[in-house]
């Protein structure tokens, strides 16, 4: 059984978000064996794929090294991308029925186009003990699926140390969920127009590099308030840093980005 590390929303290796992908399956294994090699790949996110009677469409889910998720941005690309550039898949755009409804990938000339379902946030006061635990005082404060905290300019971005066990517990009280913030700017002078990070302590991951699913909820927040259906964006993970255009039609988000093959391998146990 094969499986792919992928660097999603990076045109060169050792950029983006990377991510495992394992080959499509005809049934599911057992969700304590996905977990297993999940936690045994750490990397953010392990993609599980199933084969369907078309060969356009598969049956998606996604494990951090903690727990599954509903909704992966990075890995869905990467899954995307092994489909086309490693199995040969032959089509345009291929399906991915998921937990988060039905997801679509669609090859492009720079790379590929997520259609995903738009997350916007309502604004809300700031949490009690946010700023302590994020080390600077946000300008304003959203909340979705996750939490997202504005703040002044991109240096504050990239500044950001934050305390994760703090963050984790604030984030989990303001939202009712897992215990992870979003933190972005507006940039300038730049090829981008947004800068964020994203710190998920709640799904077992410290910082992750590149968030598809944050960007569902920063594409109507900056889209909105810059009038530009279409943005770029850079997340500013130390050391490597991804790259994404996001387009807001409706309630979807068009999420497009490169990917980048680094490693193939050959598991040894099989489910």
């Amino acid at each position: 059984m094969r499986q792919w590390t992928v660097d999603a929303f990076a045109a060169e290796p050792f950029r983006g978000n990377p991510a495992c992908v394992v080959e499509p399956f005809d049934a599911w294994p057992a969700d304590a064996w996905m977990q297993a090699l999940a936690a045994e790949n750490n990397q953010a996110e392990t993609a599980f794929l199933l084969r369907t009677a078309d060969p356009a469409r598969f049956g998606l889910r996604w494990f951090t090294p903690l727990l599954e998720v509903p909704l992966c941005g990075h890995a869905t690309l990467a899954s995307a991308h092994v489909l086309f550039a490693e199995l040969g898949v032959d089509a345009e755009r291929v399906v991915f029925e998921t937990k988060s409804g039905a997801l679509t990938v669609a090859r492009t000339a720079q790379g590929y186009e997520m259609d995903f379902p738009a997350q916007p946030p309502r604004r809300v006061e700031h949490p009690p003990g946010l700023a302590e635990a994020l080390g600077v005082e946000p300008r304003e404060v959203w909340a979705s699926t996750y939490l997202v905290a504005i703040v002044d300019d991109e240096a504050a971005v990239h500044a950001l140390r934050p305390d994760l066990v703090a963050l984790n517990a604030v984030s989990s009280a303001a939202t009712g969920g897992r215990g992870n913030v979003g933190v972005a700017a507006l940039a300038t002078d730049r090829p981008y127009q947004v800068v964020s990070r994203f710190f998920a302590p709640g799904s077992g991951i410290p910082e992750d590099p590149t968030t598809g699913s944050l960007h569902c909820i920063l594409a109507p927040l900056f889209s909105e308030r810059l009038g530009r259906p279409a943005l770029r964006y850079h997340q500013a993970f130390p050391g490597r840093g991804g790259d994404l255009e996001c387009e807001v039609r409706g309630e979807r988000v068009l999420i497009r980005g490169a990917a980048v093959t680094v490693l193939e391998s050959r598991l040894r146990t099989q489910p």
